[in-house]
């Protein structure tokens, strides 16, 4: 316990200075306020650094890019190997665990050995590790690196510890599992083939074992040549020379015939008596044309051949459609008999495996299901039933179903939410499932003891959310929610400009925010649309309430003096009615005639909605005079004032959802008021303008060279740019707004803002503004200060689903026709063309080339693409740029000074962060009041104190109040986050309003009223009064404010040489404290309010902007981001949930008896099958073959080997688990050795009968009768 003390008698605002020498924070006018009363502030911080610690939980959604399958048929455990080197472990739900192979390399095939707990892969850097799966957190017992040959393809048979591994040279080795050494035993490919061959056989492509005898290997070359290996002679039984290419080999089960796929489309049967030529070759989808010929087909690249008792054998293959059916999609044939049955498959086949009840080779397989792996998806059939319908999935394995492009993670909600969430999305699921129990169902899971109520929000590119239950690390999904049902589609008939706005992905979500409490959603969209929700358990009928917000910055347009003096701060509500009608968004409208227009229409009719979340109002910004709406950077709500506030590069807009009505629609320059701590240069008109709509949702890969980019995406349809597409957006981007600008041309005439933007709503209120100071000619800002680089323009591409065009990659040439021009668009031009997923691609270059002669990663990036500037909001970050490089090297120091003599840039201040709390907008307020707390990108923060009715019935009816004061605080960097705390420490909520469910049959003569829950600060503070705590963090440092005073009691500078991404005050151990990620990879915690650092860890290098745009902390010490297109990843930074872990996470291995193979019988196993054993120890180990070469595999021990990971393994789950493993075979033995007694001992009762008996019948008989 460590107790900080801060005296606060004669404390001034402005007495703490930063490194700069600059004030670090004070009043509007910079002005001491009055010392509050001399008074000694106790804080007792619990948090402490063993009380962090970080660590990774859990992996959901589909594999990214799989490569690789197998299954353990006793353990009914699944495996799946990636081409970046993870592999995926599931069982039942609950039991999913990923492993990672440190190299990164591909994993080429897996086995597993049946019902050991172990696994085996065989990875692209010709490596094999051994995995061991009886603990929790599976880690490798040993690898063997092959130094001369790449291996292909590997066979471990069952209940046998020699590996059989196929390489590209065409030979075939042999590893002991246990030792992982090679043996001395090797198969080479010129002794397997015939001496009179004159080519080479090509790679070894299949190897299995005969069902039939053991000792038999038959090996299959790529070339189409396959060869039966008789291992006890060390010759070849026979060879076959087919002219085909041979795909994949498969038995049937009695050993004298074996099937193989070819790479023409055909299938081959052989039968052992006679190899001479293959007794039947059939092309399953090649139809015999005129002239007799087979038509050409794709090739089969699997087959599988399965027999079962009750009906004809399966016969399962992959591809052989023919090349003449063009645009069919993958497919899967079974072929049962007579019937051929094609499944179509949404995705390629990357492979795929038929489930069987014996893991033993050499039985009737009776086939159940057919496991089927695809590039994005993962699918079960039962083969049980005659239409083969598949399993329902109960892995989260669709969260990419729409690319992902935001997130957000909610713990320790109401525990009643999730129940009614999946109440209603169950009513919603699809049918015609299997009846069946999910055939993967290994291993055991059980809730933890330590578990609350988690759910994950995902927002997505075609406009969906979903809501997932993320309790006690599982996932499952619970609600759908389709935005894009709220709008009206386009017609296909309209082609015009309008239509082309974000053509792609119109209603992609950018951002969201959600209350719990009272079950009010809020979704921002891609085409600078808000749409609000309320949560009910009935359908209702109703109209969705539509509101336009005119949100525009005038610093660019061309108003003359003369009427910027006579420009009204709003417009007047009867001025709406001489206004044209404005045209349908949709319509064939000229850029330069589409103005107060929406980038969406909203239907204005009366709509049935469905229980579960009903849209009730839509906030848009509009088009202005050709110019798209900017995108919205910040968003809050608050359900107990009623309002939601909004704010993008231009401005800050307030809307009352009650009255539907808005409160405020202001420039982000006019909130200062006569408190600006700016400069800011008057312009001069501009005299010509030309529209620059055609900038209009462009995504920004078109402007980067190809030199410097190397894009690969899982989503072609997100990234697919043409080349006539390119020239298009050159040309389309020589707009006045794009003109050159040189830093020397101070005085070019330009245009002058208005003061305030304009507001236009069908609805509207009357509004208070208390402003000093406002009225004059557009101001022109200077600031010498570091323009951060946009974190999704690394390595020359941009990724993020909210980016606005940028500076090119390439070089600018000053005088060139293009650059320049490009380099000038306004920052936070309009949204892409495409809504680019947060999981859409990947961007990389060289590095030596990127990172040589850069003092720092940021200096890096901004030589590569420019100045920019970032802001981030609640759950998103979004970008925008800025169009001067000047000062980029020294970006980290971000001065203060308001000196005007070096830079002259024309910026848009964006409002970055938003919140709703209970505080002081002045320093001489006696009592709290609702206030919004504004922080923008240049690191100010403006608090606006409001009034709000408290009746309910004067709340519905009385206007709500906005003033801002001008009260100004200052930090370094964007601001990112608001928090609020009570003298004791504890975190100050906002205040919200409990739901109620308007939808709900009620009494008319007593209506529900709302009931409001507001916290105040703690009881244990009353000597202190009212006073609190702010935490206010940006992208370089994070300050404590007193308030009302707003003097700043600490500060703290989070990072130097890189920033922040997100940041969040979380709960941690029953206290709280800061969490930030940075640019960098750190993960820190800082503790509040002292702001002490308790953990910096290097966590994850930034390679990846994926990661940057779906990071987010929540309380209980756990965060998450989106670690692949198609994954995400949850991670905790608690020491005390890193120490339960353990018993959270599924057991992937369970004991469980082997399956007794079955009695052949006396005839069959008397004149047919193996009459000899084969021992395989006599043959391949060390005694006979010698040991393998040691230059041609190189063994690397795992961490501890054998013995450390049994010890590792240890505990007293495991140790009960080997103990009962020991007693089930040693009662096995018992059992055994008395079945045999009792057989000798009913022999020997037989013998003594029929003994007795002849000495009986031979008893009176004389020697001559015998």
């Amino acid at each position: 316990m460590k107790k900080f003390r801060k005296v606060l008698d004669g404390l001034t605002t402005s007495s703490p200075v930063n490194p700069g020498g600059s004030p670090a924070c004070g009043s509007a006018a910079g002005t001491p306020s009055a010392a509050p009363t001399p008074r000694e502030l106790e804080i007792q911080e619990t948090l402490m650094s063993e009380h962090f610690q970080i660590c990774k939980t859990v992996r959901h959604g589909f594999p990214y890019q799989p490569t690789a399958l197998a299954f353990d048929p006793v353990q009914k455990i699944l495996a799946i190997g990636t081409r970046s080197g993870g592999v995926r472990l599931l069982g039942r739900p609950g039991v999913d665990c990923h492993c990672q192979h440190e190299s990164g390399a591909a994993v080429l095939q897996l086995q597993f050995l049946i019902n050991e707990g172990a696994l085996v892969t065989a990875c692209a850097d010709d490596t094999l590790h051994l995995w061991n799966l009886r603990q929790r957190r599976p880690a490798i017992l040993h690898s063997l690196k092959f130094n001369r040959e790449r291996i292909t393809f590997c066979h471990l048979p069952f209940q046998s510890k020699w590996l059989y591994v196929g390489t590209e040279r065409g030979n075939t080795h042999i590893v002991n599992i246990e030792s992982f050494v090679l043996s001395g035993y090797v198969i080479m490919w010129n002794k397997a083939i015939e001496l009179s061959t004159k080519t080479h056989p090509g790679p070894v492509v299949h190897l299995s074992d005969s069902p039939k005898d053991e000792g038999k290997l038959l090996i299959g070359f790529e070339s189409g040549t396959i060869v039966m290996w008789d291992l006890r002679v060390k010759r070849a039984d026979f060879r076959i020379y087919y002219d085909e290419a041979i795909h994949s080999v498969s038995w049937h089960h009695e050993g004298r015939q074996f099937m193989c796929s070819h790479s023409d489309g055909s299938l081959s049967m052989w039968n052992l008596r006679n190899t001479a030529k293959p007794f039947q070759v059939t092309f399953p989808h090649g139809k015999t044309q005129r002239d007799g010929r087979k038509e050409s087909c794709k090739p089969i690249l699997k087959v599988e051949y399965k027999t079962s008792r009750n009906s004809e054998a399966f016969v399962i293959f992959s591809g052989g459609l023919s090349y003449d059916k063009a645009g069919r999609r993958p497919t899967l044939t079974i072929m049962h008999g007579k019937a051929i049955t094609v499944l179509e498959m949404d995705y390629p086949i990357v492979d795929f495996m038929v489930l069987c009840d014996t893991p033993y080779l050499n039985e009737v397989q009776e086939p159940y299901a057919v496991v089927v792996l695809l590039e994005k998806d993962f699918v079960v059939v039962d083969l049980t039933q005659s239409n083969f319908p598949i399993f329902e999935n109960p892995y989260p394995m669709d969260v990419h179903e729409s690319p992902v492009t935001c997130t957000a993670y909610f713990a320790d909600c109401p525990p009643d939410i999730i129940p009614v969430l999946y109440s209603i999305g169950a009513k919603h699921k699809k049918t015609g499932y299997s009846h069946k129990e999910w055939p993967v169902s290994g291993g055991t899971w059980t809730v933890g003891s330590q578990t609350y109520p988690e759910i994950i929000v995902t927002g997505h590119a075609d406009g969906s959310i979903k809501f997932w239950d993320a309790t006690a690390i599982t996932l499952q999904m619970l609600y759908k929610l389709k935005t894009s049902k709220v709008f009206e589609n386009p017609k296909s008939g309209d082609v015009g400009r309008s239509g082309e706005l974000v053509e792609e992905d119109p209603y992609a979500v950018q951002m969201i925010s959600w209350c719990p409490q009272s079950r009010i959603f809020c979704v921002v969209g891609i085409s600078a649309h808000v749409i609000l929700y309320r949560f009910s358990k009935h359908d209702a009928n109703t109209t969705i309430t539509s509101l336009e917000v005119r949100l525009q910055c005038e610093m660019e347009d061309v108003i003359s003096p003369s009427d910027t003096e006579n420009t009204p701060c709003y417009s007047d509500p009867s001025g709406l009615s001489p206004q044209p009608q404005p045209p349908s968004p949709r319509s064939n409208t000229p850029d330069s005639a589409r103005d107060s227009i929406p980038c969406l229409k909203v239907k204005d009719r009366m709509i049935r909605m469905p229980p579960g979340y009903q849209a009730e109002l839509v906030v848009q910004l509009l088009w202005i005079d050709g110019e798209p709406p900017q995108q919205i950077t910040s968003l809050d709500l608050n359900s107990a004032y009623g309002l939601l506030a909004v704010g993008n590069c231009n401005g800050l807009a307030v809307v009352d959802y009650l009255q539907k009505t808005i409160l405020l629609c202001m420039n982000t320059l006019e909130l200062y008021g006569s408190a600006d701590p700016f400069q800011r240069l008057t312009r001069s008109p501009r005299k010509n303008r030309q529209s620059t709509s055609d900038f209009c949702m462009r995504g920004l890969s078109n402007f980067y060279s190809d030199s410097k980019k190397r894009i690969r995406t899982s989503y072609q349809s997100l990234t697919e740019l043409s080349d006539n597409q390119v020239s298009l957006d050159l040309e389309r981007s020589k707009s006045p707004t794009s003109a050159p600008y040189s830093p020397s041309l101070h005085n070019d005439p330009r245009g002058t803002g208005e003061p305030v933007s304009n507001l236009r709503s069908c609805h509207y209120s009357p509004v208070f503004y208390l402003l000093d100071n406002v009225k004059g000619p557009g101001r022109k800002l200077s600031l010498p200060t570091d323009l951060k680089t946009d974190l999704d323009h690394v390595n020359g591409h941009c990724t993020s689903p909210t980016s606005q065009p940028c500076p090119s990659g390439r070089a600018r040439v000053p005088g060139g026709p293009e650059g320049p021009r490009l380099a000038r668009r306004g920052p936070g031009r309009p949204p892409f063309r495409k809504a680019q997923s947060a999981a859409c691609m990947e961007v990389s270059l060289p590095v030596s080339s990127l990172t040589e002669g850069h003092s720092s990663r940021r200096a890096m990036l901004q030589q590569l693409h420019g100045v920019s500037m970032y802001s981030h909001d609640e759950h998103h970050i979004t970008t925008y740029s800025w169009s001067e490089r000047e000062s980029r090297e020294n970006s980290f120091s971000r001065s203060r000074s308001s000196s005007v003599s070096s830079i002259d840039r024309e910026t848009k201040e964006a409002v970055t962060t938003l919140q709703f709390m209970e505080s002081y907008g002045r320093k001489s307020d006696p009592l709290p009041t609702p206030c919004l707390w504004v922080g923008t990108s240049l690191g100010l923060v403006l608090i606006i104190p409001m009034s709000i009715p408290m009746d309910e019935q004067e709340r519905q009816e009385d206007p709500v109040t906005v003033v801002p004061t001008g009260t100004v605080l200052m930090l370094k960097g964007s601001i990112l986050r608001f928090s609020f705390l009570d003298f004791g420490g504890a975190l100050i909520h906002s205040p919200y309003e409990v739901w109620r469910d308007q939808q709900a049959p009620g009494d008319p003569d007593r209506p529900r009223k709302r009931k409001l829950v507001n916290f105040s600060p703690s009881s244990s503070q009353e000597a202190s009064g009212d006073c609190h705590l702010a935490v206010v963090c940006s992208e370089k440092q994070a300050k404590v404010f007193l308030m009302p005073t707003q003097a700043c009691l600490y500060v703290h500078n989070i990072t130097e040489s890189s920033f922040v991404l997100r940041a969040d005050v979380v709960s941690v151990c029953n206290s709280v404290c800061l969490a930030c990620f940075c640019a960098n990879g750190h993960i820190m915690t800082l503790s509040l309010p002292s702001l002490r650092p308790l953990l910096d860890v290097n966590y994850l290098p930034l390679t990846d902007m994926r990661i940057a745009r779906t990071f987010c902390f929540t309380n209980g010490g756990q965060a998450l981001y989106l670690c692949s297109p198609t994954e995400i990843q949850r991670i905790t930074y608690s020491q005390e949930m890193c120490d339960n872990l353990q018993e959270m996470l599924g057991e992937l291995f369970t004991p469980i008896e082997t399956p007794e193979a079955q009695n052949r019988g006396f005839l069959k196993g008397f004149f047919g099958g193996n009459a000899q054993t084969f021992d395989r120890e006599e043959l391949f180990g060390e005694a006979s073959a010698g040991k393998g070469s040691r230059s041609l595999a190189q063994h690397i021990p795992g961490q501890g080997g054998m013995e450390g990971m049994k010890a590792a393994a240890g505990g007293v789950v495991g140790e009960l688990a080997r103990a009962r493993i020991a007693l089930d075979e040693r009662g096995q033995r018992l059992g055994e050795l008395e079945e045999r007694t009792a057989l000798m001992m009913s022999s020997a009762e037989t013998f003594s009968k029929h003994a007795h008996e002849m000495m009986l019948k031979c008893k009176d008989k004389k020697w001559y009768q015998f």
